[in-house]
């Protein structure tokens, strides 16, 4: 790869359009391609739908430069990376229709020397599989074996993501990475294209040990975080301060306990250990209690939400915050908004303030006892104040404007000092 190749990233999403559009000023030519054609013609428009700090000056920088286009179909490149949903379907079993239907979409515009890269985080043996299924669709090509005479191999490897939302356009830079081919050639040529733009360490592996290397580092975090969660419920019953214990606790110097929240939510740490869950379901058992402990936080906040509006003569509930952490607007697997969707399933007269979203999300849109509003009105009109997630916003909400209301703080905005009285009132009597 001397010259600049040429790239096709299927998918725009939080993780793919922030790639292509990273590209694209670092004079990659790049064909952005997702199939929801409203998306497309918004970016033609110069309009981004995801918040992400910066990402919208650079998309509109990368579009008006030429180097990057979007469409709803892929064209032919040298390199190709697939960056698309990996959710799962009833009974938490893994839904790769989404991968299947990218390398189909990519499968007529191989060639040999190609390189097709999965970013997506899958389930161990994803990556060979697909490339299986792209030798299917091409039986003339040979996808990661050596070639007769002076033909190329196309090449299949898997690079797993690992951004935070709020950095993404520092850490696609900045981070580590994890190449995985599908044979050696693979990883090399991988590690080779990643090396152009990552200041970060690239790493090279094989396909399942990349694959598994992701899966490792999400269900470390949701097996810490279920401890914390734990702990919340635990202190809640027991009449104490987690958020007093956890500080001092910390004080030991080899103990670091994480901060405990509404549950957990996003595209990764509350989705990907059930892939290991399903693929070795007799041995994965403390990765399953951790996904049903931090399942169960946003039950335990809407039955104590629920308790105080019985207290009360018909109050209204603000809920602070509907996307799945700090700061984003990023709503996938939220457990914020599943408390808010069944506070409003309850008939509770529902104010939600989120101040990173224009419009609420259709399952909350039009309900007449659900109303978006600002932090002013929710503070004045608001009588149980559930604060689910720590936007910086809310950060300042002085403890005197939470006089004579009953507050629940599930995400540590107060860490249960100013709130503490008002919150016992709420889940105690």
């Amino acid at each position: 790869m001397n010259t600049i190749p040429d790239v096709c990233i299927l998918g725009l999403g939080y993780i793919g359009l922030p790639t292509a559009s990273l590209l694209a000023t670092k004079g990659f030519c790049v064909a952005g391609m997702d199939a929801n054609d409203n998306l497309i013609q918004s970016l033609r428009h110069g309009k981004c739908l995801i918040y992400e700090p910066a990402l919208d000056v650079m998309v509109k920088s990368a579009l008006k430069s030429g180097y990057l286009t979007v469409d709803t179909k892929p064209r032919e490149a040298e390199i190709f990376i697939i960056c698309v949903p990996t959710p799962f379907k009833d009974k938490h079993k893994p839904d790769l229709s989404y991968v299947e239907s990218a390398a189909a979409c990519i499968a007529p515009f191989l060639r040999s020397g190609n390189l097709v890269i999965l970013e997506s985080t899958v389930p161990v043996g994803t990556t060979e599989r697909m490339a299986g299924l792209l030798a299917d669709m091409r039986p003339e090509l040979r996808i990661g074996q050596d070639c007769p005479g002076n033909s190329e191999p196309v090449y299949v490897a898997h690079c797993p993501e690992r951004v935070l939302p709020g950095r993404i356009l520092h850490e696609l830079v900045e981070n580590d990475r994890i190449v995985g081919g599908i044979d050696q050639k693979s990883t090399r040529k991988g590690v080779e294209f990643y090396k152009r733009f990552v200041s970060g360490s690239v790493q090279g592996t094989d396909s399942r040990t990349a694959e598994m290397i992701k899966l490792t580092e999400n269900s470390f975090r949701d097996v810490n975080i279920a401890f914390a969660n734990e702990l919340s419920m635990l202190c809640q019953e027991l009449d104490l301060n987690v958020w007093e214990v956890i500080e001092l606790a910390n004080r030991h110097p080899r103990v670091n306990i994480l901060q405990p929240g509404a549950g957990v939510g996003g595209h990764c740490i509350a989705v990907d250990p059930w892939f290991l869950v399903d693929s070795a379901p007799q041995t994965a058992r403390l990765l399953r209690l951790a996904r049903e402990v931090n399942d169960s936080k946003p039950k335990a906040i809407i039955a104590r939400t629920l308790e105080a509006v019985a207290e009360q003569s018909n109050p209204t509930v603000v809920c602070l915050g509907l996307s799945f952490k700090p700061d984003i607007d990023d709503l996938r697997e939220s457990p914020a908004l599943a408390i808010a969707e069944a506070l409003a399933e309850a008939n509770v007269n529902l104010l939600i303030c989120e101040p990173y979203i224009q419009a609420l999300p259709p399952s909350l849109r039009n309900r007449p006892n659900v109303r978006k509003a600002d932090v002013e009105d929710c503070l004045q009109d608001g009588d149980i104040i559930v604060a689910l997630v720590k936007h910086t916003p809310f950060i300042n909400i002085a403890a005197d404007r939470l006089v004579q209301k009953t507050v629940i703080d599930a995400c540590g905005l107060w860490r249960g000092k100013q709130a503490a009285s008002h919150d016992a009132r709420a889940g105690r009597k």
